[in-house]
Formats: C-alpha cells, structure tokens, sequence
C-alpha cells in the first residue's frame, strides 16, 4: 500500500488508470474508498487518485492534530505520484471539507494543479458577504439530522443498503469535528482566487442542504471566471447519491481542462 511522508504523517493514497490526472478528496464522513463510484467511471481515461487526509482511512499520524496540515498531505501525495512517473499535474477534487484542502493545495503549489472543482462547498473563500451567506445556510441545515443534511429521504427510502454503507464508512476514521476547526483559516480572498493560474468550477447541488445553490451562484457572480454548475436535483453528497450525474460534470471539466 503506498503512502506519502508528510510531516510526522504517512498519508495513504491509491492511483488507478492512467492519462491526465485527477485527485480527488474525500468529505469529513469519507476516505479514499468513498470514491469507488468515480473510480470505476473514471479510470479508463484518467489517472484517478484517491487518497486519505490525516486522521481519515489509512492515514496515519502521530502528534495533534490540526486541518490546516490538510493541503500538506495532498502535496505530499502529488509530489509522490510524481516522483513514481504518474501526472506531474492533476484536477483537484475537494467533496465539501476536502474542497478547502484542495483548493489551498493548488493555491500553495500551482505548479501541481491543473484545475480545481469545489464540490458543494467554497473552499474557506474569504469575503464577508459570501460568508455571511455560507454561515445562515449552515445555520439551516444544523437545524436537521445529519443524514438528512447529506442525502435525501427518497434515496434512503429507495436504496437502504447504500444508505447503510454511506454511514458505516465514517466508522474507519479517527479524526473527529473538532479536529476540523482549523479547517478555513487560511482560506483565499475573492481576488487571489480570480488570479490563480488554474480553472475553477463551482459543482453544487439543487437540492443541498448544506450549501444552498443561490449562495454558490453568488460566489459565481464575484469570481465571473469560474464555471457554475448547479445539478438538478442532486444533494450534498451528489458522488454518493447521483453518480452518474456528478461523473458527468467531472469528465466535461476534465475533458475541457484536457484540451487547453
């Protein structure tokens, strides 16, 4: 099993396929087994690269922990697969609290990235209206169960066993919230985003409760270089629930960022 020294970390990571690159990072209730369904659709055409954040999966680390260490482990992880003859740069793929490590990776070595897709979240962008905005959203969605925050009742009605699954994978980290509190402290302001060397698209869901659609559309307006794309009726976890549809908008990304 391959793992990348970061830090006093050992960050797992698996690479399968081959072509352009693609990383993607996992949720606060995931790991790099999150993304079999990305796997599978993906790994004919790309070199898709999962990989564990310290405290998630395989991972492993042996001091306090602190989210900002995040963007470090996916760093470690790129130079790793470069270092072995893989993509010495990829599309970065954050899902919800992996978009903010995601995003500060590219921005901190944009050497390494290709693209970035923030996934149902804003990647810690800081500017006060945008967070006022994220902050009532959040304040919404706190008022829910978490899993009705994160899938939708009729696909839990419909498929209990993914379902099922879906929660038992949060069983095999260690990490816990408070250890995400550092997570967009050193998030990047609207014009540092809109001077970055790379592509960014804004993936959201129409029915996310967590991040309402009108709050990513508005981080559009300011940031008029980044594409928008919000899915018709999918939820936060639109990778877990509608796949196909989440596939869908990665490949056309990749398919684009590929070309230029």
């Amino acid at each position: 099993m391959p793992y990348a020294p970061s830090g006093d970390a050992k960050i797992y990571y698996e690479v399968h396929g081959a072509g352009p690159g693609v990383l993607f990072v996992h949720g606060s209730g995931g790991h790099h087994v999150a993304w079999w369904q990305q796997v599978a659709a993906l790994s004919g055409s790309y070199s898709v690269i999962t990989v564990d954040l310290r405290g998630f999966g395989n991972s492993r680390w042996e001091s306090d922990h602190d989210a900002r260490n995040f963007s470090g482990d996916i760093i470690a992880v790129l130079d790793a697969v470069a270092a072995s003859g893989g993509p010495s740069r990829v599309v970065l793929v954050g899902q919800s609290i992996g978009a903010a490590a995601a995003l500060r990776a590219a921005l901190d070595r944009p050497d390494r990235a290709a693209g970035v897709i923030l996934g149902h979240s804003l990647g810690g962008l800081r500017d006060p209206e945008l967070t006022a905005l994220v902050k009532a959203d959040r304040a919404r969605a706190e008022q829910l169960p978490v899993l009705d925050r994160l899938l939708t009742p009729e696909f839990r009605a419909e498929r209990p066993d993914l379902a099922f699954l879906f929660r038992q994978m949060g069983t095999f980290n260690t990490a816990k919230m408070q250890d995400l509190r550092n997570l967009n402290t050193d998030g990047p302001t609207v014009a540092e985003l809109a001077a970055a060397p790379f592509p960014v698209m804004l993936l959201a869901g129409e029915k996310d409760a967590v991040l309402s659609p009108a709050t990513v559309r508005r981080a559009g307006e300011l940031l008029p270089s980044a594409r928008v794309e919000v899915v018709t009726g999918a939820p936060h976890s639109m990778y877990w629930e509608t796949p196909a549809l989440f596939n869908d908008a990665v490949a056309s990304f990749l398919k684009d960022v590929a070309a230029t």
